[in-house]
């Protein structure tokens, strides 16, 4: 069993494959907060700060997340999603983290069958979750967008970078590529040198930034740093394009 907070037909607006057709499934909780990208909230009247995708990590929201109980149920329903958009398009499993049900048998069926139907699977990971790729093969056809938390999180070091993890999917993972949300303060102060050290446990992975933002307003106060910080290093930029279009985090 595992929770869904929202499933939708987009584009992908981050990262190596953005603008690429894609079908989303969001899954609901995560291992971290994130407080420090400073999404602002309201819960019982009091403001709480989180990531962009708040409701698909604080338990406050779990009332509304989807629980899935039958993989072939979900199955059924997206094999029709796809008949309705008439080709089989990408595939984005986010969250939340959605790692976090990697070992639950209902989730892992869906991922198994997807990739046998000839879907193109990317997980949207924090990196954080250690995957036994050996006794669940499936994830070795998947794309693993490791989108890693840097201090600007305000999380700690132990919990959001997780060696062993992040070498198993380099080693393991049919593809994957950094990607970290950074902004003007961190690019000023220690994203580079957070991001080499990075490097170092994943050497010759691609490095993708994007700014921080859960709307355009936000987005834009931070993207001409972060342009300009890929441009002296040599890193790939990544803008958020759901977002520039539709000013919104959900269902898009």
């Amino acid at each position: 069993m595992f929770y869904l907070t929202e499933q939708f037909f987009s584009i992908q607006g981050e990262g190596k494959y953005a603008g690429v057709p894609s079908y989303f499934l969001r899954t609901g909780g995560c291992n971290l907060k994130c407080p420090g990208f400073g999404a602002e909230y309201e819960v019982d009247g009091k403001v709480r700060l989180g990531c962009d995708t708040y409701f698909a990590v604080d338990s406050h929201f779990s009332s509304s997340w989807q629980k899935v109980t039958s993989s072939d149920t979900l199955i059924t329903h997206l094999k029709k999603e796809f008949d309705n958009i008439g080709y089989i398009p990408d595939m984005v499993i986010t969250g939340g983290e959605p790692l976090m049900y990697a070992k639950d048998e209902v989730f892992y069926t869906v991922v198994d069958s997807m990739i046998e139907y000839g879907v193109k699977i990317t997980f949207e990971t924090n990196g954080t979750i250690e995957i036994d790729f050996e006794k669940y093969p499936a994830y070795q056809s998947c794309t693993f967008a490791l989108s890693l938390k840097l201090a600007n999180s305000a999380e700690s070091i132990e919990k959001r970078i997780v060696p062993q993890a992040l070498k198993n999917v380099q080693i393991h993972a049919k593809e994957s590529f950094l990607k970290f949300t950074i902004d003007a303060d961190l690019v000023k102060s220690t994203a580079l040198k957070e991001i080499n050290a990075i490097r170092e446990i994943l050497p010759n992975l691609d490095v993708y930034c994007m700014p921080v933002g859960e709307s355009r307003d936000t987005i834009w106060r931070n993207d001409k740093a972060v342009f300009e910080f890929c441009m002296k290093h040599n890193f790939k930029y990544s803008d958020r394009l759901h977002i520039r279009v539709f000013d919104t985090t959900q269902g898009v």
